[in-house]
């Protein structure tokens, strides 16, 4: 049977995410991040993600990921593409292959949806 029950989260901007943990990707000693899932079925997975300022790669490996930003500020640059600074309100897709890297400049909160291959 499947859950069909509404799943829900206000104020995503004060949302507790829990402890902060090392970014294993960061190229920035000292960079955390911290997420909260609200909702998944095993190849959709949406809720909130959050890090400190610095600097990180990235990869969409098996998935894909759409994101927008609640609070923050972070610039994107995909590979071979020119980079985008990401605001509150502001929204981006990485399909599955993407690469690239970002740069927090201060403490940055989005809302994800994973879409798995």
């Amino acid at each position: 049977m499947t859950d069909a029950s509404t799943h829900a989260l206000l104020n995503p901007a004060a949302a507790d995410l829990g402890a902060h943990a090392p970014k294993p990707t960061a190229t920035t000693p000292g960079m955390t991040e911290a997420s909260l899932v609200l909702w998944t079925n095993g190849r959709v997975e949406t809720g909130l993600w959050e890090s400190n300022a610095g600097s990180f790669v990235a990869k969409r490996e098996g998935y894909s990921e759409i994101c927008t930003f609640v609070s923050g500020e972070a610039t994107i640059t995909a590979a071979g593409e020119e980079p985008i600074t990401y605001r509150a309100g502001d929204m981006v897709a990485m399909p599955s292959g993407w690469v690239g890297v970002g740069d927090v400049p201060v403490a940055v909160r989005k809302h994800y949806t994973t879409i798995n291959d």
